[in-house]
């Protein structure tokens, strides 16, 4: 599996229309988890996959914005009962309507995104988010003048505590006095979608004195982009490339390599002769997750930054630094 080309289409898919004819089709499809297909973020880099896939192979693909949780089962069912295969989902509210959607669809295969749904005809896949946010909390802890860094969480739970507790990991490593303020926007999935608060967030962990504030947080992370800029500070972007969105203020980007991801299941689950069962983990030895430098901010990353958050790369994937995954060990020793 290759995890090292980004490509990026601006053209869309097919939307909730097609899902709700009666047209039969075998086109395979996506579906995507809430907050919106043009989140900037997770569910954009699911969208740009599957475009990845449609420009490579001359393809089509069927998608859909989930609008509450309720949809997550009649939708997979019905893209199942229309013939799409493979069927692919972003998110990890899967678990429950995709358990009893592939037993129902033996033929299809289906592949989860951040979830595990133990099934033949299931992929999983997973990403070692907390060993790309340790790298972004080393960086954010060298950029550092106040010696205080943030971090703005969309929904409380235990994938995005994954990432705040990996980011908190990297920054004590280059300093160990750093002070860390944690925050999350909610316990719903609306705080996926809610700039307002994610930017109100981030302003009050500017007045506490951090100076560089990292968004986990979805499409409500471009309120701490937007904050963070107005402050005169940095931010961190999270799973799409969002150095862009606010140059020069944006530090640099937890990249979760969803798009690929998506591309290659598009393509390999296709065929059952490659379709690969079972959960397969992405992280920094396969490209899965990394950090962004581009003209954007490579004036913001200095070398003694980038020779720093190199080091513990490959200390990483050597096994000589171990990063703490709180979604296997709820617990965060720092």
């Amino acid at each position: 599996m290759n995890f090292s080309t980004l490509t990026k289409a601006l053209s869309g898919g097919l939307a909730l229309s097609a899902v709700l004819t009666g047209v039969a089709m075998a086109d395979p499809a996506v579906i995507y988890d809430l907050g919106g297909k043009f989140d900037k973020s997770f569910n954009e880099a699911a969208y740009n996959g599957a475009e990845a896939w449609k420009a490579a192979t001359g393809g089509s693909f069927l998608d859909l914005e989930l609008q509450t949780d309720a949809q997550r089962e009649q939708a997979v069912r019905r893209f199942a009962s229309q013939g799409a295969n493979p069927i692919v989902m972003a998110g990890f509210s899967w678990t429950a309507a995709l358990t009893t959607v592939a037993a129902e669809f033996p033929d299809t295969n289906f592949v989860v995104i951040d979830a595990v749904v133990e099934a033949p005809n299931v992929q999983s896949i997973l990403f070692d988010e907390h060993t790309g946010s340790f790298l972004v909390g080393v960086l954010a802890a060298m950029k550092s003048e106040t010696g205080t860094v943030g971090f703005v969480g969309g929904m409380d739970i235990p994938l995005i505590h994954k990432f705040y507790c990996g980011y908190a990991q990297g920054a004590k490593a280059v300093n160990p006095d750093v002070k860390l303020i944690e925050n999350y926007i909610g316990t719903t999935p609306a705080a996926w979608n809610d700039p307002v608060t994610a930017g109100e967030l981030a302003k009050a962990a500017v007045d506490a004195g951090a100076d560089v504030v990292y968004a986990a947080a979805g499409g409500s992370g471009l309120g701490v982009l937007q904050a963070m800029k107005d402050a005169g500070k940095f931010s961190i972007g999270v799973d799409s490339n969002q150095n862009y969105l606010q140059p020069g203020s944006v530090l640099t980007s937890m990249l979760k390599r969803v798009d690929v991801a998506v591309q290659t299941a598009l393509t390999e689950a296709a065929d059952d002769a490659t379709f690969k069962p079972g959960v397969t983990i992405l992280g920094l030895a396969n490209d899965g997750v990394g950090y962004a430098v581009d003209e954007y901010n490579e004036a913001l990353i200095t070398p003694e930054m980038t020779a720093a958050a190199e080091d513990y790369k490959a200390k990483i994937i050597a096994g000589e630094v171990a990063v703490h995954d709180y979604t296997t060990d709820s617990t965060c020793p720092l």
